[in-house]
């Protein structure tokens, strides 16, 4: 999908770039690599990336940094004009959580085969949303296989 602001070009793909820095900073920081954007009328309103280390929080997934700086940047809980770009697929608590805030549209990049949403329980997102899947699947997966090998060094 392409978004036009003045005469710059905005993609999926762009977006999920900028949720890529993200989860490189999670990578420099010894946290697992996923990186969340959070996109309201084509301008990027939350930047996140895990923090489940650095604040011995479980909770502390990217996703739900985002929903939080986005809401708190809204000014209400509801999300619904806005889109997530994540770089892995979000588990349940974040597919839970993404599904409360009426969220529009959800675009991640790898599939988490392990403990993805949609494989454990798709409805958890509200009936509106709209998946998008494998946006720089490539990049993404890497980044997560590339951190896991080093952790098994």
């Amino acid at each position: 999908m392409i978004f036009y602001i003045g005469m710059e070009l905005f993609s999926d793909e762009h977006f999920m770039n900028e949720a890529l820095k993200e989860a490189h900073k999670a990578y420099d920081v010894d946290e697992v690599p996923v990186g969340a954007i959070i996109v309201h009328n084509n301008k990027i309103i939350a930047k996140a990336h895990n923090l489940t280390e650095c604040l011995n929080d479980v909770t502390a997934h990217a996703e739900m940094q985002a929903i939080t700086a986005a809401a708190n940047h809204i000014g209400g809980k509801y999300l619904n004009e806005c889109v997530l770009y994540v770089t892995l697929e979000p588990c349940p608590m974040c597919a839970g959580a993404l599904g409360w805030s009426q969220i529009s549209k959800v675009v991640y990049g790898a599939p988490d085969l392990k403990k993805g949403f949609s494989r454990i329980k798709p409805s958890l997102l509200h009936p509106k949303t709209r998946v998008f899947n494998q946006v720089l699947e490539q990049e993404c997966s890497t980044l997560l296989k590339t951190f896991f090998k080093k952790k098994r060094e």
